[in-house]
């Protein structure tokens, strides 16, 4: 095979397939938001990270219900040692979820006042009328 044929072949593969070349972007992306919002929620601004999700989340839990939440249950875990990119991954659809897009990121987390390191995931989404990325769940283990 030629170096000519090899590099057109190439070539036309990139063309065929420029999807693939805008996922990193979007799980960029979404790891920003979801960083972002974490340093609102790790400086105890739980009404500010309310304020910063998705329209679905706040659909789904009031202000007032989600710091109360962080209170009872991030507020024992004290202040954040480490965090550490565990996994990052871009999906079109989730679980139990509305059409969009998402991206997951996990974080190993050393707490202050927890043993051994949790996994903090952030589920961040496309957010069409805001034209960015927005945290539409949390999770500790």
């Amino acid at each position: 095979m030629t170096r000519f044929f090899r590099l057109t072949i190439l070539l036309m593969a990139c063309v065929a397939a420029p999807a693939a070349y805008a996922l990193p972007d979007k799980e960029i992306a979404g790891r920003e938001a979801a960083d972002a919002w974490l340093a609102l929620v790790d400086h105890g601004k739980y009404m500010e990270s309310w304020q910063a999700t998705a329209p679905v989340f706040r659909d789904s839990i009031t202000g007032k219900e989600w710091v109360e939440a962080m209170m009872k249950v991030r507020e024992p875990l004290g202040k954040v040692e480490s965090r550490k990119l565990k996994a990052l991954l871009y999906t079109p659809a989730l679980p139990d979820a509305p059409p969009g897009e998402y991206v997951v990121v996990q974080y190993e987390t050393q707490f202050a006042g927890r043993e051994g390191l949790a996994v903090a995931t952030v589920v961040t989404m496309w957010v069409q009328e805001h034209s960015a990325w927005r945290v539409c769940g949390y999770y500790i283990q």
